[in-house]
């Protein structure tokens, strides 16, 4: 049974929402994103996500719109039990990808591999394969490119059939990425 993220608690880290998740419910609650058939956006939110969302309104913007915002670093959990608001675990982005593949090994849940520099996500996506090889690769491309290129990647990541997009450029660059084509 997926967990509804609408009523789950969050805790409120220098003006960014963080929930208080483990990875066992984030993972439940991916995979409602996925049941729902419409796009969501995660965020694991590090320190620096947090220290660079002070001053980029609009990456600040972006994170407390996400479907779901992990805790993804010691310095994030230690900052939270300070604060007063502990939070349950670190649930980090690599941790959730490696896990999801392995759930999507065993659903058939297609996935997609964005970022990086050129042949990295496809190495990537080799690698998982080798792990996982039920794991359905919905394709890959790298996160070097221009802006005028977007269309045409994300119409790509389309016709592809993703349920899963992972996508690697850097903070703040992958959210507003994400956050512009969803």
């Amino acid at each position: 049974m997926h967990r509804p993220l609408l009523y789950m608690d969050n805790i409120n880290l220098f003006g960014i929402k963080i929930h208080r998740i483990d990875m066992a419910s984030a993972l439940s609650a991916i995979e409602g994103f996925i049941a729902d058939r419409k796009p969501h956006m995660v965020v694991t939110a590090d320190a620096s996500a947090i220290v660079i969302a002070q001053e980029d309104k609009e990456l600040h913007s972006i994170i407390n719109e996400a479907d779901l915002v992990t805790p993804d670093g010691m310095g994030i959990l230690w900052a939270a039990r300070i604060m007063k608001s502990p939070l349950i675990e670190r649930v980090s982005g690599a941790d959730m990808l490696e896990r999801l593949c392995a759930i999507a090994n065993n659903t058939g849940y297609r996935v997609f591999f964005l970022g990086s520099a050129p042949g990295v996500a496809e190495k990537a996506a080799e690698n998982l394969k080798s792990r996982y090889p039920n794991l359905q690769i919905a394709g890959t491309h790298h996160g070097y490119f221009k802006d005028s290129e977007s269309d045409e990647i994300v119409n790509m990541i389309k016709q592809s059939t993703p349920d899963i997009l992972f996508v690697a450029m850097g903070i703040p660059m992958q959210e507003k990425w994400i956050f512009k084509h969803m």
